[in-house]
């Protein structure tokens, strides 16, 4: 036994307590000390915690000396091995070395991602003038000096990098194949060849990997998008002939099993009916024994969500099913039964405007929905309200509408009101409806000493069919509006007369299908027309007839400024019309489109939002049709394709009236 233990079980607990408040004392009079001294006591927790100043980024350790293709440069620069250890501050001259040996293997590799698969490559070191001592190179010490100041770490030398790429392999043959019941499945025979088909687009074209690769992902989701929801791919195989330049490709798709929608079940409806979301579900084809069609899910949640009534509606499919049927959930979160919403806003036809919306969700009583607006602007006045009626089993739903509105061009000023009533039906291929509709203007012109006030009754039938690959942003496709009206004049002398008005889109993309950095945009090719049939001298409301220009119709003239000229110099609206459009859009800023980008294989930048677009607009009002004179715009812009639709300012210049005009206009209109 040590004489301290002994000593401690001599004296027992008490000697241990006055030894501890002995040295907390001690302890106290040492911090009492040095307060007095005007000095704190530095502790352990505060060095810790003391703030360090950032260390500042290192120098490069080596450059590079580039030789290769313009094309390929870029890629390679950003994707090569070697550049991820330029600024690592303990890189030697050995380890360097051994990276260098490692170069020509990786951009053989990078290089084969852009169908070059016998490069000739070679990588070398340049040393530096003056070489590192091994003393600093293997230093890894904190280059910031006390004031911050960095010390450039020697450099190792010049990596030089000369690369010949050899010919560019092409797509000889794509092969696609087939597991599970989609091989044998009659059903499923348009959807193979539909797949089949898009893969064989790659064929006669340059290979990449990130064409490759597209291609693998939109194949199975193709498959997985209709009656094969647990689809994926099975195997793929890219036989490489380097002596014709030349590959083969391969892919096999492993269905699953097929699936079926089971029972719908409606989630989160409180305010609102489920029924009408019942309803709507079916009219989007998602019922109980349907196939599965995911097309058919998006269309079923987005007329739910054109309801107005959710704030967020989600239709998916519970993969817990038995029996290949798969229950269809719809989740929902209502919005408040009303809404009021203040705008301030502008554009270049009308200048600053100011609005005021309210909705109603559920009217008491009948249980329409009703939406109601205010807006004031610089050219026109417009107090709306537009009611309609829960859709019913075939989809059609009851509407109403009532409007007031003044509008004002040059010296002529058009009171105008208007009743509609009918119905309605936004189908799956069309959007139709039928109603009968009042109109009452009263045009006002001081210096002509003009003051009519006409009135008319008309039935009118309109068609819509749209044909875009996307609502917001689209790139392909064609859509066709058509209107037409049968009425009478009002008043004393009831005159018959007929109306009718058309307009029509197409886009067409320039770049080839399976392209995966489209540089030639598209064509956009836009065209209207109207025309009246009365007799002469009948005199119609002036809502009934027709003027054109601005933003969305012919570029270079202000809105409404084309129409049919008076002795004043102003215009007014008349039977026909004419408009023409051809627009040219084109990215701009990198080598893809707005969708997606060009794969981490590809060459190009990264996918752009921005396009550059040239126009040519004509359009032309007359009140006979032989009479029409186009008036022409030309001009450039450009766009930006935000999640709510293209942003674009367009510059153009009117032929007739030899002034430049700036137009902005927002989302996408048909």
């Amino acid at each position: 036994m040590t004489l301290f233990a002994a000593a401690r079980r001599a004296a027992g607990p008490w000697a241990l307590w006055i030894g501890c408040v002995g040295l907390a004392g001690g302890g106290l009079a040492s911090g009492a000390a040095r307060a007095q001294d005007g000095a704190a006591p530095p502790t352990a927790r505060a060095t810790a915690e003391r703030p360090r100043a950032p260390r500042p980024p290192a120098a490069p350790r080596f450059e590079f000396d580039w030789t290769a293709p313009d094309e390929l440069l870029p890629f390679l620069q950003r994707h090569i091995e070697l550049e991820r250890y330029r600024r690592l501050r303990s890189l030697d001259a050995g380890e360097l070395n051994r990276l260098i040996a490692q170069a020509p293997a990786n951009l053989r590799e990078l290089l084969a991602t852009q169908g070059h698969f016998s490069p000739q490559v070679s990588v070398s070191l340049r040393p530096a003038a003056t070489a590192p001592s091994p003393e600093a190179a293997d230093d890894d010490t904190d280059p910031a000096g006390p004031a911050g100041n960095t010390t450039a770490l020697p450099s190792l030398g010049t990596v030089v990098v000369a690369v010949t790429p050899g010919p560019a392999a092409t797509v000889r043959r794509v092969t696609v194949s087939w597991r599970g019941p989609v091989a044998t499945d009659d059903g499923a025979a348009a959807q193979r060849e539909a797949i089949a088909r898009e893969a064989a687009a790659l064929e006669g074209g340059r290979f990449t990997q990130a064409a490759w690769d597209g291609t693998k992902g939109a194949a199975v989701r193709a498959l997985a998008a209709q009656r094969f929801p647990a689809a994926r791919l099975s195997n793929s195989l890219a036989d490489v002939d380097a002596t014709a330049a030349a590959v083969d490709l391969y892919l096999e798709l492993d269905s699953g099993e097929a699936a079926r929608f089971g029972s719908v079940v409606v989630q989160g409806a409180e305010r609102y009916d489920a029924a009408t979301v019942q309803r709507l579900v079916a009219l989007a084809g998602v019922t109980p024994g349907a196939d599965y069609d995911l097309a058919r899910l998006q269309q079923a949640q987005q007329r739910i969500s054109e309801t107005g009534q959710y704030d967020s509606a989600f239709v998916y499919v519970d993969a817990a099913g038995a029996d290949g049927q798969l229950p269809v959930v719809v989740q929902l979160r209502e919005s408040r039964r009303q809404k009021l919403v203040l705008g301030i806003g502008g554009s270049t036809d009308n200048g600053a405007r100011l609005s005021l919306e309210h909705t109603h969700n559920r009217l008491p009583g009948i249980g329409w929905r009703a939406q109601s607006a205010l807006r004031l602007e610089r050219l026109d006045r417009l107090a709306r309200t537009a009611w309609s009626a829960p859709v019913d089993d075939d989809g059609w739903r009851w509407i109403t509408e009532g409007q007031l509105a003044r509008q004002l061009t040059d010296n002529t000023t058009t009171d105008s009101q208007r009743l509609r009533a009918g119905r309605a039906q936004d189908g799956e291929a069309y959007d139709r409806s039928v109603y009968l509709q009042f109109d009452r203007a009263r045009v006002t012109n001081p210096v002509l000493g003009r003051d009519e006030t006409e009135a008319a009754l008309t039935a009118n039938m309109a068609w819509t069919r749209r044909r875009f690959d996307d609502p917001i942003t689209p790139r392909r496709g064609h859509g066709l509006s058509v209107e037409a009206g049968l009425g009478t004049t009002l008043g004393s002398d009831r005159q018959p007369f007929a109306r009718a008005q058309a307009r029509w889109l197409g886009l067409w993309p320039l770049d080839r299908e399976a392209s995966a950095r489209p540089r030639w945009g598209r064509l956009a090719l836009r065209l209207e027309g109207g025309a009246v049939a009365a007799r002469d001298g009948v005199r119609l409301p002036e809502t009934q007839l027709f003027l054109t220009g601005g933003d969305n119709t012919v570029r270079g003239y202000g809105l409404r400024e084309i129409g049919v000229p008076q002795a004043d110099g102003s215009v007014a609206a008349g039977r026909t019309k004419a408009v023409i459009s051809l627009e040219w859009q084109r990215p701009v800023g990198g080598e893809g489109g707005s969708g997606g980008n060009s794969g981490s294989g590809g060459p190009g930048r990264s996918a752009t939002p921005w396009e550059h677009v040239v126009f040519i607009d004509g359009g032309a009002v007359a009140d006979r049709a032989r009479d029409l004179r186009p008036r022409w715009g030309v001009g450039t812009g450009v766009r930006y394709n935000s999640p709510v639709g293209p942003l674009q300012a367009d510059l153009a210049y009117g032929l007739e009236t030899r002034q430049w005009r700036l137009h902005l206009s927002v989302g996408f209109v048909f």
